[in-house]
């Protein structure tokens, strides 16, 4: 069970379930038209971390807060309150006094198009000196968070990790605070090359992921992210990956837990990228020694697929979380990955009832 492969705190000794640690962003959305092209933009908040603790709140009804940093300025605000519509707890935020042009500070944006068919999705960053970015070893009182209030499961990754040197330090203080105070601390790689690259690229990423797991207990990423990320290799693998094997990722995993056996649980989403707009998409983890594969949907047919992965990295801990064992939980992270690709935004958009409705095979009949 659960309780046996992961040793969780117990909800009435903490403060929160779940806290992540990462950039909100504002994200600017053309709906199915192109960046370049838009005059107009539907905006949202997102962050692969974040996105992970509004789902905790908002999906799985979970006490969730997010480190993060935000200029003291209207667009600060902004994401302020879009966090505050997510339920989410903003107590732990960094704010920074802004220079009035944004020279000191600033909102990370991303411009992101969903794709439509054989146009893929395609992402556009401007977040250069943004306010999270700047978050440094010391900034934050992880004992007092870990320790004082109390964390159930701590969420960051990679690509936190990739914006500077200095996240990265941050990254691995905050680890080591997670396992000093006995909290869960689950990392999902999301290797960025484009974010890495200033950073030594594959090697700078290597240096600074390998020395974060030695402290990780749940580790998150595909065939691409533990070759880049943690350097492990497969035979015959080709580094431009369309369609993840379970094969390979279950070959992956035999060596990563050899070398770190702090590893409890890893898993990966299982996507087959037919078009933008039809995916097959399943998950696998391995807990406790053995796999545990969700159902694969064929045929999924996307609205907007950021943020499916981070809808399975929630429904994941949801499942530990109410020790409710590994095939559970990657039921419920590969449902509620595949509805949170229904909606718009980056963020989930579904309850519990509905994600166990998909889970049991319920069909799309209209609800009355």
């Amino acid at each position: 069970m659960a309780e046996e492969i992961l040793k969780i705190r117990p909800a009435g000794e903490c403060r929160w379930d779940c806290v992540s640690f990462g950039e909100v962003m504002l994200r600017f959305d053309p709906g199915f038209g192109r960046v370049r092209n838009s005059r107009r933009f539907q905006v949202w908040e997102g962050g692969g971390e974040y996105n992970v603790a509004r789902a905790m709140r908002k999906c799985w009804g979970k006490r969730a807060s997010v480190v993060t940093a935000l200029p003291v300025n209207d667009l600060g605000w902004l994401v302020e309150d879009l966090i505050m519509q997510g339920g989410v707890d903003t107590s732990h935020i960094i704010w920074r006094e802004f220079d009035g042009i944004g020279r000191n500070t600033r909102v990370g944006l991303n411009f992101t198009e969903k794709g439509y068919g054989i146009r893929a999705a395609l992402g556009c960053s401007d977040r250069a000196n943004s306010a999270a970015s700047q978050i440094k070893p010391g900034e934050v009182n992880w004992d007092k968070l870990f320790g004082e209030e109390g964390v159930r499961w701590f969420h960051t990754g990679g690509i936190f990790a990739a914006l500077a040197p200095n996240t990265s330090e941050a990254v691995i203080e905050a680890v080591q605070a997670a396992r000093r105070h006995g909290t869960i601390v689950a990392y999902d790689l999301n290797y960025r090359a484009s974010l890495w690259k200033s950073q030594g690229g594959q090697e700078g990423a290597q240096k600074v992921n390998r020395k974060t797991a030695q402290y990780v207990d749940v580790m998150i990423g595909n065939e691409e992210d533990f070759t880049a990320c943690l350097g492990f290799k497969v035979e015959g693998l080709d580094e431009h990956i369309s369609k993840i094997d379970p094969a390979n990722f279950k070959k992956m995993i035999a060596a990563a837990v050899k070398e770190f056996p702090n590893f409890k649980v890893a898993a990966t989403t299982l996507r087959n990228a037919k078009t933008a707009t039809f995916n097959d998409w399943s998950a696998i983890v391995y807990a406790g020694g053995q796999f545990y594969q969700s159902m694969t949907r064929e045929n999924l047919e996307i609205y907007d697929r950021v943020g499916g992965g981070d809808g399975f990295a929630s429904g994941l801990a949801y499942g530990f979380l109410e020790g409710k064992g590994p095939q559970a939980a990657v039921d419920y992270g590969a449902a509620h990955g595949a509805l949170a690709m229904t909606t718009p935004g980056d963020t989930s958009m579904v309850n519990v009832k509905e994600v166990e409705a998909v889970m049991k095979g319920r069909g799309a009949r209209v609800i009355r």
